[in-house]
């Protein structure tokens, strides 16, 4: 039997990572941050039944604050289309209880 030049590994004391769901829920911030993250999506989903469907992939859901929820847009023109339906898109938010308080702002992705 040749001799062995590296002792035996020792198994680590430090614990299995965590998924990224599993690391978010047990930290505060980043637990009010995901859940944030999805409510936004929630927006989106409600608002996206009213867009056509070629420019439901050129929209995405933005920030959601005390202030309002930002729909972002990937041009002006999108933009421009989103801002004319926008009564709509408040009157679906309301009818889905979403955005009672707060302003539905319209925004051109920055490259």
């Amino acid at each position: 039997m040749p001799p062995r030049y590296l002792p035996p590994r020792v198994k680590s004391d430090t614990p299995d990572p965590l998924d990224f769901g599993g690391a978010m829920s047990r930290h505060g911030v980043l637990a009010r941050l995901g859940q944030q993250l999805a409510l936004s999506q929630r927006h989106l989903a409600a608002v996206s039944v009213a867009l056509p469907g070629a420019m439901k992939r050129f929209v995405q859901a933005g920030t959601l604050d005390e202030h309002g929820w930002t729909l972002v847009a990937d041009n002006a023109a999108i933009a421009a289309k989103l801002r004319h339906m926008q009564p709509t898109l408040l009157q679906l938010l309301h009818e889905d209880g979403l955005l009672l308080q707060g302003e539905l702002r319209i925004r051109v992705r920055q490259r």
